[in-house]
């Protein structure tokens, strides 16, 4: 599957695009704030990533690239969690600040909602407050819930924030 938006494709991971997923998410800084990568990041984790299976059509992952010429900005995808359907991302430092999430996102959502999802799960790390105005600008509502959330990155648990988002009110949101 693959999705564009004004600046970005969101496509598939391919098992060759592991070099590039080393280069954007082998920052602690990024992996940091992530529950599920490791630290120190390697080249097999990469490889091991880039190789993963879609095991649910309803629960993609894309890259995000630069549509004009490709480059690898980072990551995003919806994964099962807990019977529900959670957003994650990450994007390289060098793209931080740039409404690159947010783009990402809106598109994600987007498509979400058009697989017939009709509720999606996020959360950040409460040191993390730049991922939080993320998910407040995608529509995303405190559930008010701190959650100790093991990161591998952290090699422990660490407070994250959670929040939900029901699509059908993004979608009126959008539309206002």
């Amino acid at each position: 599957m693959f999705h564009r938006t004004q600046r970005l494709l969101l496509r598939p991971i391919w098992p060759e695009d592991w070099e590039n997923i080393l280069g954007g998410i082998a920052d602690e800084g990024v992996v940091r704030n992530l529950a599920r990568a490791p630290w120190p990041y390697t080249a097999q984790d990469a490889q091991a990533f880039a190789s993963l299976p879609i095991d649910d059509p309803r629960c993609p992952r894309f890259l995000i690239t630069r549509a004009r010429d490709g480059a690898l900005l980072g990551c995003i995808g919806l994964d099962e969690k807990d019977g529900s359907v959670e957003l994650g991302y990450w994007v390289a430092r060098q793209y931080w600040g740039q409404g690159i999430a947010t783009e990402a996102g809106r598109a994600v959502i987007d498509l979400a909602q058009m697989m017939g999802h009709t509720n999606i799960s996020a959360g950040h790390f409460v040191d993390n407050p730049a991922s939080g105005k993320v998910l407040r600008k995608l529509g995303f509502q405190p559930s008010g819930v701190t959650v100790l959330r093991h990161s591998c990155g952290r090699g422990k648990k660490s407070p994250a924030s959670e929040y939900t988002l029901e699509l059908s009110t993004a979608e009126l949101k959008r539309a206002a």
